[in-house]
């Protein structure tokens, strides 16, 4: 079992950095005509698609905002800031709560969508549809590890997953070691999310690095019917 979690959390999140990285540069070189969101809004666009996709966007943006502080703030910060680390896991859970109700509630809607809407269903390609049940998953066991951290509010393991985050971050020996005595939902929760770093140049996730800032100070399109 040490060989399995030595190559799942100290091996296999550097294979996922490097396809991450070296995948979306050759993807933006070799095909920037498939570099979009591949929105299916035009195929259905009600308005339970337009609220399940504003509740799944601010979600997963405010929970991967979450999980990047929540993970990489060193403890000699937030105690600086007189926050001890039992109440940073509290803030913790109740934060990722509340974020991941949300993204709940629109990605199940979408997942529902792109399975049972025939229209949807016909224009999706297959990466479409599994990075989609991907995220849901992600998603799933991560509200999952809610009700077992409440079950050791001293913020130990808390800490245990933020050293190792930032053991891999900071290219430091022996990362695994603080997973590998963790609960299996978090160690499920991690390994899901590698897989997403895999999969991310081959899917639409891709967009993501084009978030369009400047449209914010762009004038308005003008189109005039004829």
């Amino acid at each position: 079992m040490d060989y399995i979690n030595q190559f799942l959390f100290g091996i296999l999140p550097y294979i996922a950095g490097a396809v991450f990285l070296l995948g979306c540069l050759v993807r933006f070189e070799r095909g920037q005509y498939s570099w979009r969101a591949q929105s299916s809004q035009t195929l259905d666009n009600g308005p339970m698609f337009r609220w399940a996709s504003i509740f799944f966007h601010v979600g997963i943006l405010l929970l991967l905002l979450g999980h990047v502080f929540g993970l990489l703030t060193p403890q000699w910060f937030y105690h600086g800031l007189g926050l001890s680390t039992s109440t940073k896991q509290l803030l913790a859970i109740v934060a990722g709560g509340i974020f991941g109700a949300v993204c709940f509630i629109g990605l199940t809607y979408l997942v529902w969508r792109r399975l049972f809407n025939e229209r949807v269903r016909a224009n999706s390609a297959p990466a479409d549809t599994f990075i989609l049940l991907l995220l849901y998953l992600q998603l799933i066991t991560g509200l999952l590890t809610i009700p077992v951290s409440t079950g050791h509010m001293d913020g130990a393991v808390m800490v245990q997953l933020a050293n190792w985050a930032q053991y891999i971050v900071t290219f430091r020996a022996g990362a695994w070691e603080f997973i590998v005595d963790v609960h299996w939902i978090y160690k499920l929760h991690v390994f899901l999310g590698l897989l997403m770093f895999l999969s991310f140049p081959f899917t639409r996730l891709v967009h993501i690095w084009s978030f369009p800032v400047i449209y914010l100070g762009r004038s308005y399109q003008l189109v005039r019917r004829h």
